[in-house]
């Protein structure tokens, strides 16, 4: 089993920043991606970003120049800088651990909320 640790949400203007942390323990797979999603009221939860533990990067277009995903290996670690934020951002963010091995397991982070006020 993998236990994940979200941390760093909470309340913030219009363009201003935020940083999430995410902690990764126990039987960890050598071979995963580490995932940032969200999820707004009334919304589909959505992929806002990854980084596989090769160094691979993809974000959603939305956050495109303005979030920035980076991970530490060796402690387990993923990161989501998230500067210039707007209220759409507004929303539960949650950590995520996919596991490339078959049964591609994915592990979950009790989420936690961003608020930008307009």
């Amino acid at each position: 089993q993998v236990q994940l640790v979200e941390s760093g949400g909470g309340l913030v203007q219009a363009g201003g920043s935020l940083r999430l942390s995410c902690a990764a323990s126990g039987s960890i797979p050598d071979i995963n991606t580490m995932n940032w999603h969200r999820q707004a009221p009334g919304k589909q939860r959505e992929l806002v970003a990854g980084i596989t533990n090769g160094g691979m990067i993809n974000y959603v277009d939305s956050v495109k120049g303005r979030f920035t995903i980076s991970r530490d290996n060796a402690k387990n670690t993923v990161y989501l800088q998230m500067n210039s934020l707007k209220p759409e951002d507004t929303a539960v963010y949650y950590c995520n651990l996919h596991d490339a091995y078959y049964p591609y397991f994915d592990y979950w982070g009790q989420g936690t909320q961003v608020t930008v006020s307009s």
